[in-house]
């Protein structure tokens, strides 16, 4: 009579130590307003400056043929909040539970995100190497861990589908700015300033809860250098102010 068979052991788990390659320099000083996926705000640039000893050139050699980057990167700003098995999706309304692994959270078992960003060029001087990035959703400082070539023939799934979330956020909101602000942005150092803030605020950064208020409601968010001070109410936003951060 042939003897049962003896259940598989699973291997000993060992635990895995990442080291940081890069940090992201972002406009986003703050997680209030980063868009909540990558390419929604498509003139957000940023740069991912290497650090030794992945700074060597010889291995970035190719990626210039690529157009697009997958980015594996750190929750850094939330990774010692530790992690929850269920989350409520800003896309739900924030009221409406899923499993973390449905999402996108931040609070997971292990704190890592994927982030797909477009290559604008490789730059070199001296020992230091960086990589211009356009459609960034990352807080200035995160840690990259690793760095991956897009393949649209493999990567882009035509028939997939988006469960809960399956098409781009409805983009209603009317942003405006007032004289000084519009002032302040012709008056910037960064290049098409006004375009960026409004890529920003027409996302609607405000927790959902907000978003049925009655009356104008004051915000302010850090952009660059900058405070940027708006108010909303419904489906308008009006940019009073963008002011320079104080220098220490």
């Amino acid at each position: 009579m042939p003897q049962p068979m003896q259940p598989l052991q699973p291997p000993p788990v060992q635990s895995v130590t990442l080291d940081p390659i890069g940090i992201i320099r972002s406009p986003y000083k703050e997680k209030f307003a980063v868009p909540r996926q990558p390419g929604l705000v498509t003139s957000a640039r940023a740069r991912l400056e290497m650090l030794p000893p992945y700074n060597e050139p010889s291995a970035f050699r190719g990626l210039g043929e690529f157009s697009h980057l997958w980015l594996v990167f750190v929750f850094h700003q939330t990774q010692n909040r530790g992690w929850n098995p269920t989350v409520r999706p800003p896309r739900l309304g924030g009221n409406e539970r899923v499993g973390v692994f449905a999402t996108r959270s931040t609070f997971r078992p292990n704190p890592l995100g994927l982030s797909v960003v477009k290559l604008h060029d490789m730059c070199k001087e001296g020992n230091k190497v960086w990589l211009e990035l356009g459609g960034v959703d990352l807080v200035d400082g995160t840690p990259i861990v690793d760095i991956k070539p897009y393949l649209p023939w493999a990567d882009g799934v035509p028939d997939a589908h988006g469960g809960f979330a399956p098409a781009p956020p409805d983009i209603s909101m009317e942003v405006h700015f007032s004289p000084a602000a519009e002032q302040a942005c012709k008056g910037s150092y960064i290049p098409d300033l006004q375009q960026f803030i409004s890529e920003v605020l027409v996302q609607d950064p405000r927790p959902a809860y907000k978003r049925h208020d009655e009356h104008w409601q004051q915000y302010g968010v850090r952009l660059y250098h900058y405070n940027v001070r708006y108010e909303v109410l419904g489906q308008l936003t009006r940019v009073l102010n963008i002011e320079l951060e104080a220098q220490d």
